[in-house]
Formats: C-alpha cells, structure tokens, sequence
C-alpha cells in the first residue's frame, strides 16, 4: 500500500485491539486519537495521539491529517461525512461503511434526533455493542482493506 494510514476516533472505540491485530496483518499505521479525558494507561505500543477535551477535537485533529486514500474508523457521522468527501474511506466500529449515498439521509436523521434531543426528547441511545457487531468490523475492516491492496497491486 502507497503509504495510506488507518485512523481512529478512538474516544470510547471499542475495537481498539482488533484494529491494532488487523492493522498489523496489512502492515498500515493505525494512528488512534483520543481526548485527554479518555487517556489510557495501556496504549497496546500504538501510535495514540491525545488533544483537548473540547468536542470537535478529534474530529479536527483527523480532518487535518487524513489524505485522499487513507482509512478512517469513526461512529461519528458528520467526521465520516467529511472524509468521504476528502477521498478517505470511513467504517464504524459495527462494521458499517459509509458510503456517499447514504450519507444526507443519515445526517438528516442525526438532525432530527438532536432536534428532539435540544425539546427534551431522549430515545433510549445506542444499541448495546454486540460480539456480533464486533465480528462484523473485523470482517468489513478486513474486507475493506484487502480490496484496496488487491486494487493497487492491480494498478502496478
């Protein structure tokens, strides 16, 4: 692979260590980004990157470093919409990835939910994070990955 690198919105990710085993098998740096307020002592020898707690931070810090071409694991959907748009292939962490034409229906739908969230109205919140749901990441990441290595051996 041409130098392209994995990163993560790793604020409560949590297939930190699958990503660090599936990173390591296509030999791509995984760089997680992470606030100071989710600073862990066990950083499993990656590369972390910590920034300010302020909300957007993350996302900032990943927007500016990512390039066309790279990878990015994010539940976050306004970030991953954003790196659609700047080339850069975006999965969250229940293996869903995001594609161009699903993206405004989603954002719209994260709209409405803030809408109703700013009238007082609370769902129930995300679903709890399965063993399936993590199977199905290490299956999409893994698929994601070696179809960009099979499609740059092709072009060489």
């Amino acid at each position: 692979m041409n130098n392209q690198t994995l990163f993560v919105d790793a604020d409560s990710c949590p297939v930190v260590k699958q990503i660090v085993e599936i990173a390591s098998e296509f030999s791509m740096e995984a760089i997680f980004v992470a606030s100071y307020a989710h600073m862990k002592n066990d950083l499993q020898g990656q590369n972390w990157v910590f920034v300010d707690s302020h909300k957007e931070a993350v996302d900032l810090y990943i927007m500016n470093h990512v390039k066309k071409g790279d990878f990015a694991v994010t539940q976050d959907i306004g970030l991953a919409s954003t790196l659609l748009a700047k080339g850069v292939y975006a999965i969250s962490p229940r293996g869903i990835l995001f594609e161009e034409k699903g993206m405004r229906t989603a954002l719209e739908l994260r709209h409405l939910s803030a809408k109703a969230r700013r009238q007082g109205v609370h769902g129930k919140g995300p679903k709890a994070y399965t063993e399936r749901d993590r199977e199905k990441f290490i299956k999409g990441l893994s698929m994601l990955l070696s179809n960009f290595k099979a499609c740059s051996r092709n072009h060489n």
